[in-house]
């Protein structure tokens, strides 16, 4: 795979790699200048530093990319990604009453300058909002740390997920 992902030619890269973090394509334009890769985890690293190595401003753009979790207004509007990774969570399977809180406590959290991000995968609607709950009384410098964690897991994972045939 490494392979076939070394010969891929830039505006293949991209459209692989784009949105690995939400909306960043400059992140993918940036790995393929630093190709050829070794191994698919020299790869995976090289974008984590990126990432953990762009400024303040970028890395709150990216968190600014993120959808609102739970959000029933918004769920056609999701990258391909936020899409599938809210649907196999159940969000797109809340009660009114569990879409109600998601819009409160999406409008709550606004206050951090982001939306809440967490990374659903294996987790169910009850166990979002409860972590929502929580993060939602938190700090603003430990919650923008935590945001920052989510992000890099929620990249590990559309990396890991990567489907061979679509590169």
């Amino acid at each position: 795979m490494i392979n076939k992902i070394n010969n891929l030619s830039q505006s293949e890269f991209i459209k692989v790699f784009a949105n690995i973090f939400e909306n960043a394509r400059w992140i993918a334009e940036e790995l393929y200048k630093q190709k050829p890769f070794e191994d698919f985890n020299e790869l995976s690293s090289k974008m984590m530093n990126i990432f953990e190595m762009s400024s303040e401003q970028k890395k709150l753009k990216i968190l600014n990319d993120h959808p609102d979790l739970g959000n029933k207004t918004k769920i056609t509007s999701l990258t391909e990604d936020s899409l599938r990774e809210q649907k196999n969570a159940g969000l797109d399977q809340c009660t009114e009453e569990e879409f109600n809180e998601f819009k409160k406590l999406n409008e709550a959290y606004k206050k951090f300058g982001f939306p809440f991000i967490l990374a659903v995968k294996g987790k169910n609607k009850i166990e979002i909002l409860n972590n929502f709950r929580k993060r939602v009384k938190s700090d603003p410098q430990i919650e923008f740390k935590e945001a920052i964690n989510q992000v890099k897991k929620i990249a590990s994972l559309r990396l890991e997920n990567l489907n061979i045939s679509d590169i």
